[in-house]
């Protein structure tokens, strides 16, 4: 894939964001659920988690991190591009960042979204986040959102070497025979089936996460792994993706599995999900079970992180060639960076909560 080179004045980084601090807690996760009908209860439950880490999620410091790292990269490599920093549902938001794009005099920015991948939650939806940004901003800068990534020889590469560095923490009459465990974050399924059958666009999401384990299985010499899902909601009564990582350990172990490397292929960077839904009830139930358990880091971390986005931006910026060594395609418009084409990766209604 190429793109004609186009002139850019800037980049900005837009994700999910994390509170970043006790007080932000339940008013971040407002933000999260609004229009959902989740019960407060809930609310409550999933508010522990991060009160358990003192209200704060990594993620934010995370994202400035990687920020701080494609600034490096773009001076060594001659960008002269400012790089600006939005989130969804925490501050910075992005409505507040465009705004300051706008009057720094921004006209036509790229956007990297910290998910790889396709899909309603990890491509549409920040779409939707930009849209709504521009229509709230008057003379918003245009914004195109860069391409997926989940195949980017830089991204394979980088999960590979973790998934090595994780396997020599674990004891040596445990380690050869570990079994490597992939793992992603759950949708529910009728969202992963949006778009029709697979060469019309449907379970584009699981599919790219299945393409990624395999490659990264296939630079490790592994023939036979596993990919689970992770960190799933919402009512016991809609489905989603299965089978959950814990649930899975559990039955690794019944057929007398030693070890496990769990690999967060799903995520770019080691924020609640992984350090709850991992580090903490995965690692936990392991230990348990009398199983060894060792996690493989996320990307965002690697250096090769960095040098990833720049390449994104190359592609955009000066019509270079796409670096990929998957063999799932890029389907829809929306997934060059463009606008989502009609009907690409839109959510099914929601099923009307019970009256209580």
């Amino acid at each position: 894939m190429t793109n004609t080179p186009e002139a850019y004045d800037a980049l900005m980084l837009l994700s999910f964001g994390g509170p970043e601090g006790p007080d932000d807690v339940r008013p971040f996760l407002e933000n999260v659920t609004r229009g959902r009908g989740i019960p407060p209860e809930r609310l409550d439950e999933v508010a522990q988690h991060y009160l358990h880490f003192g209200g704060v999620s990594p993620i934010n410091a995370l994202n400035r991190a990687i920020i701080d790292a494609v600034r490096v990269e773009f001076d060594a490599h001659g960008i002269e591009l400012p790089i600006y920093f939005g989130n969804r549902n925490w501050h910075p938001m992005v409505e507040d960042t465009v705004t300051r794009m706008r009057d720094d005099g921004i006209r036509n920015a790229l956007v990297f979204a910290t998910s790889a991948w396709g899909g309603y939650s990890g491509c549409r939806q920040y779409h939707e986040d930009i849209a709504r940004a521009r229509d709230a901003v008057e003379n918003a800068p245009q914004l195109t959102k860069l391409r997926h990534f989940y195949d980017h020889p830089l991204f394979v590469d980088a999960v590979t070497d973790a998934v090595r560095a994780a396997r020599v923490e674990l004891a040596d009459e445990v380690r050869d025979s570990a079994r490597v465990v992939f793992t992603a974050h759950s949708v529910p399924s009728s969202f992963d089936a949006t778009g029709g059958p697979p060469e019309e666009g449907g379970h584009l999401y699981s599919r790219q996460v299945a393409e990624a384990a395999r490659l990264v299985a296939e630079a490790l010499g592994e023939d036979d792994y596993d990919l689970v899902w992770q960190s799933r909601s919402g009512p016991p009564r809609v489905p989603w993706l299965e089978p959950d990582i814990v649930d899975h350990i559990e039955a690794l172990h019944e057929r007398g599995v030693a070890a496990v490397v769990v690999v967060p292929v799903g995520f770019v960077s080691d924020h609640l999900e992984v350090v709850w839904d991992l580090d903490t009830e995965a690692r936990d139930r392991a230990a348990e079970l009398g199983m060894g358990f060792s996690r493989a880091a996320t990307a965002g971390t690697d250096p090769r992180f960095a040098r990833l986005v720049r390449e994104l931006v190359d592609e955009r910026r000066d019509g270079v060639t796409a670096r990929r060594c998957g063999t799932e395609p890029l389907l829809g418009a929306g997934c060059n960076g463009s606008l989502c084409a009609v009907g690409c990766c839109e959510p099914p209604k929601r099923p009307a909560r019970p009256a209580d």
